[in-house]
């Protein structure tokens, strides 16, 4: 019981994952019998990238949701959606991307899979990481804005043309359940198959190439990141600046200069590893209390400063 106690707190990530990922997917029904759940739960939005389309989602996808009032011709603006992206970037930012999104959990299991040369970035890493803001951009918010049809009704396109997450929750899981619908299916599966399965390839060589290069949901967060409750701080007094916390973080990220990157997925690798124990969460008990101390000693000085005036 001990032994599993211990290994239950090394892999606590990887259990909080599956966990919120059985809960938000726990229409067991619909796996069942391959129909979608369509319940008064669909109208809330779950905080990861997680299909509307899936068999067992209880929730829709933000970002699918976003684009379903984006394109709609009776709405152009949701301050459900909206308000829901900003509440929860402005909570913890990138936290989602990192325990919450079943994608990026699937992403993980795949970089377990041995392989005799991991990369933790593609060659071009610098410059494919804006790629998301582009896709956010563009397929999120343009496209089922501009690209309508007579009546005005435009698309969701990212979910149409991209979202991996979309294929392998909804199109390949219903495809399996109902084999009936493999006749209506066009170019447009295939391709986005194609684009399913190169990520699968490639998440099995590097870190998670969907969240850092396409994800539109992760662009949205990392927003929030440096400034978001939940966020990281680096105790300059106790940083050596000896790198530890860059080589253990799994995107390479200066972690002792921008411990709230835009790509951080807030795994807590770099604070596990710190030799010098100087990263700290805003939610670290210990943090608070070092932060107490030092501005209790700040107002010392002052007061001894004056005093000697």
């Amino acid at each position: 019981m001990v032994d599993l106690i211990v290994k239950l707190k090394e892999h606590i990530r990887t259990v909080v994952q599956i966990s919120f990922t059985a809960l938000t997917n726990g229409y067991v029904t619909g796996f069942k019998n391959g129909r979608i759940y369509q319940g008064n739960l669909k109208e809330a939005c779950v905080p990861g990238l997680n299909c509307y389309s899936c068999p067992g989602a209880l929730g829709s996808c933000p970002i699918g949701a976003l684009q379903a009032v984006l394109g709609s011709s009776n709405y152009r603006f949701s301050f459900y959606s909206v308000g829901f992206l900003f509440a929860f970037g402005a909570a913890v930012g990138r936290f989602i991307c990192g325990w919450l999104c079943p994608f990026g959990l699937f992403q993980d299991l795949l970089y377990k899979i041995p392989f005799y040369k991991k990369i933790k970035n593609l060659p071009g890493h610098k410059y494919l990481r804006y790629l998301k803001y582009i896709i956010l951009t563009v397929f999120v918010i343009i496209l089922p804005l501009v690209v309508v049809d007579i009546i005005g009704q435009g698309n969701p396109w990212f979910c149409k043309v991209i979202c991996p997450s979309g294929t392998l929750m909804g199109g390949w899981t219903l495809t399996l359940l109902n084999p009936s619908l493999g006749e209506a299916l066009g170019w447009l599966f295939t391709w986005k198959s194609f684009i399913l399965i190169l990520i699968i390839v490639l998440s099995v060589i590097s870190y998670r190439p969907f969240c850092k290069y396409l994800c539109p949901l992760g662009a949205v967060y990392g927003c929030f990141n440096p400034i978001s409750f939940y966020r990281f701080k680096v105790n300059q007094k106790k940083c050596t600046k000896c790198k530890t916390c860059q080589i253990a973080c799994p995107i390479e990220i200066k972690v002792y200069e921008k411990p709230n990157s835009f790509d951080c997925i807030r795994c807590g690798k770099c604070v596990k590893e710190c030799p010098q124990h100087a990263i700290k969460s805003t939610m670290d008990k210990n943090n608070k209390c070092e932060e107490i101390k030092e501005f209790s000693e700040q107002n010392k000085n002052e007061d001894t400063k004056y005093k000697n005036k």
